[in-house]
């Protein structure tokens, strides 16, 4: 019924070729974007300290020194921008990834995932803030 046959080549596997080797003008790409979105978000850190309205402490209310209770509209404008900026690089950057990547073993870039996140909360929190005041 069933016949076995005798092999009588042996057959040989080819090596696994790493089709990674070169680096592409998208990897450069969505690195810069990546660094540029961290970078903007920083200097929007730095910015919104200077934004926000300052804090009454117990020592400010005891010698009455007035204090500013306001978003300042120039700074808020640009901080605005800024996150903005920070947001849309980063969700590009998502997007560069995504359409590159073909492997389940890719990088995620949860760090990315992560700072678009916190940009969309924060812009919602400034929001908030400025249209209740």
């Amino acid at each position: 019924m069933f016949t076995t046959k005798k092999l009588t080549s042996v057959t040989k596997l080819k090596p696994i070729v790493n089709r990674r080797g070169k680096i592409d003008f998208w990897f450069y790409l969505a690195t810069a974007l990546s660094i540029f979105s961290w970078l903007s978000f920083l200097f929007a850190l730095v910015m919104s300290f200077y934004a926000a309205p300052e804090q009454s402490y117990g020592v400010i209310r005891y010698y009455n020194i007035e204090i500013r209770q306001f978003w300042l509209t120039p700074l808020t404008g640009y901080l605005y921008i800024t996150i903005w900026l920070s947001a849309v690089g980063s969700y590009a950057s998502l997007l560069i990834d995504k359409y590159r990547s073909r492997r389940k073993s890719d990088n995620p870039f949860y760090h990315l995932q992560f700072l678009l996140a916190i940009n969309l909360i924060w812009l919602l929190i400034i929001l908030q803030s400025t249209l209740i005041v």
